[in-house]
């Protein structure tokens, strides 16, 4: 009896599965169509508006996420900009200060007179380098001889009724 249950081949036998009738909706009454070439299909008006519908719907969306992740991206190179230039500035800002202290330790008159001597070779005067001069108490600026007078500027109104009533 066992061999009666044994199948010889690669296939397995068919099942036939349980189906139950579906019950059919209040909503709308859906026609099967079978085989029917796919030129013969007839596509109702609604199922079209729907289709377009939905394919608008995908569009606009489409569009709408491509936009967001366009400003997105232009927001992002901002940004990065906006670092960049922060960075530049921190670096100008500490390259400022290292001047400054630069300057200050310049104008020590102590550092001054080491870079004199060092650099240039310059001594401090003796008393022997010193000669005094002695000028006369005359004074040597001149007065001035003529006296100086400054036309005042008329505006062209005021010249022409000078003209014209001291003629």
């Amino acid at each position: 009896m066992a061999r009666n249950r044994y199948e010889y081949g690669t296939s397995p036998r068919k099942l036939q599965p349980n189906v139950r009738p579906q019950k059919q909706t209040k909503r709308r009454n859906l026609k099967v169509v079978k085989d029917l070439p796919r030129q013969e299909i007839k596509i109702s008006k609604e199922q079209k508006k729907k289709q377009i519908r939905l394919t608008i719907s995908v569009a606009i969306l489409f569009i709408l996420l491509l936009t967001i992740s366009y400003r997105n991206s232009q927001i992002n190179e901002k940004f990065n900009e906006v670092q960049r230039q922060k960075k530049e500035l921190s670096l100008l800002q500490k390259e400022n200060e290292q001047l400054k202290v630069n300057i200050e330790n310049g104008l020590n008159l102590n550092n001054i007179e080491k870079l004199a001597k060092e650099k240039l070779g310059m001594q401090k005067l003796t008393n022997k380098q010193t000669l005094y001069v002695t000028l006369p108490k005359k004074d040597y600026i001149e007065s001035a001889s003529k006296e100086v007078v400054m036309e005042k500027s008329e505006s062209w109104f005021e010249e022409f009724i000078h003209k014209i009533f001291h003629k």
